[in-house]
């Protein structure tokens, strides 16, 4: 399984808009510039980020984005389903995915890649953006 970009970039802006919250609202632009993210990028990510509820865009000259919920209560996991969709390693294993797959009932492999799966989304699930600060600011290179 390989994070895409999406799911990659979007935990490091999230973690950026944490990191800078006491500024107030985070423009787009000081965001992508910290992060090497093109702001278009970001708009994009932070759309759907938007749309279930993890950030708010402020607009006007003092505008930007802030969490809608304290970093210790946003996990990983709900980040990169917000702009990836669904953690799993195969389609099959998706939510709606069996319907699609005509092996998907008979396949000897089908339960390993659901545990699979599953533990990797109990990992993103147990990891909040603060955890994620936290780790940023104690690292050596930080």
């Amino acid at each position: 399984m390989r994070l895409s970009t999406r799911g990659r970039y979007a935990v490091r802006a999230l973690a950026d808009v944490a990191l800078h919250a006491q500024e107030g609202p985070i423009p787009r632009a000081e965001i992508a510039r910290r992060q090497g993210i093109s702001p278009d990028y970001i708009a994009q990510l932070f759309r759907k980020l938007e749309r279930v509820g993890l950030v708010e865009g402020v607009k006007g000259p003092a505008g930007g984005y802030r969490l809608m919920r304290p970093p210790s209560e946003i996990t990983v996991g709900e980040i990169i389903r917000a702009v990836e969709g669904p953690i799993a390693l195969v389609h099959c294993v998706a939510p709606g995915g069996e319907k699609e797959c005509p092996r998907a009932n008979g396949c000897v492999t089908r339960h390993l890649w659901q545990k699979a799966s599953a533990a990797i989304a109990d990992v993103l699930d147990r990891v909040t953006l603060q955890d994620v600060c936290t780790q940023a600011t104690s690292a050596p290179d930080s």
